[in-house]
């Protein structure tokens, strides 16, 4: 048994594999997130950025800014520019508080359609794929990773190979699958800008629309105005 796992330890992969699992499962994995990144812009009605929401993102960076750098201003400028913030009458964060509220409805049915459709073209892609490559290529050994690996990341990364005496660091096609999915975000940003479809996961979808996870903009506003009220000026140069 022992000259068994030495054997299988030192496999030498046929060339053709490379070519015919190894390169395919790659070139399709990517090629469907492109197709996918698309089909999206196509079906999904995507949200313009309303110039209110991109100003109060900047003002509450720039309050943030304010709390953490205010000590390398003079006394004046640093007050000057709290109370843009705080002033009770006039004050940016004020008025936010007091305004109504421009939170997105989580229960809204465009909104769960818009999910829908987003959980569909990832879904749907993931099981077609992942079918296609257990059917073509079950039990392929693809690559091996180029560092000693502990027996408990074999569920991970020998899916679909059941064998006991195969060394840890061997991957298997469906895992090598798997890796891609989540490996070729970086890729994908650098194809199809940061903002794209192609790395976007269903769990990420989800935090989107999620109520437990919509945090309410007067919330936010709220906790800003507070923590800018209790900053003290202390000038430090």
């Amino acid at each position: 048994m022992h000259h068994f796992s030495e054997e299988m330890t030192d496999l030498l992969l046929d060339p053709a594999i490379r070519t015919w699992v190894f390169v395919p499962i790659v070139v399709v994995t990517f090629f469907v997130g492109i197709v996918r990144h698309y089909v999206h812009l196509l079906l999904v009605s995507k949200k313009k950025n309303e110039l209110e929401k991109v100003q109060d993102t900047h003002y509450l960076a720039k309050a943030r800014l304010l709390r953490q750098n205010g000590h390398i201003l003079s006394h004046n400028d640093f007050t000057m520019r709290k109370q843009f913030f705080v002033n009770e009458q006039e004050g940016y964060l004020h008025s936010r508080i007091q305004g109504p509220s421009t939170g997105p409805n989580p229960l809204d049915p465009a909104m769960m359609t818009e999910m829908l459709k987003g959980n569909m073209l990832n879904m749907v892609p993931m099981l077609v794929i992942g079918g296609w490559i257990n059917w073509t290529f079950s039990g392929f050994v693809t690559t091996r990773v180029p560092f000693p690996l502990t027996l408990r990341f074999k569920p991970m990364l020998q899916r679909g190979v059941n064998l006991t005496s195969l060394n840890a660091a061997w991957v298997s096609s469906a895992s090598w699958y798997f890796l891609n999915v989540f490996g070729l975000r970086s890729i994908y940003a650098l194809v199809l800008g940061g903002e794209n479809s192609a790395a976007t996961t269903m769990d990420e979808q989800m935090m989107g629309v999620n109520p437990a996870v919509q945090q309410d903009p007067k919330q936010v506003f709220k906790a800003e105005w507070e923590a800018l009220q209790i900053t003290f000026h202390k000038f430090k140069l």
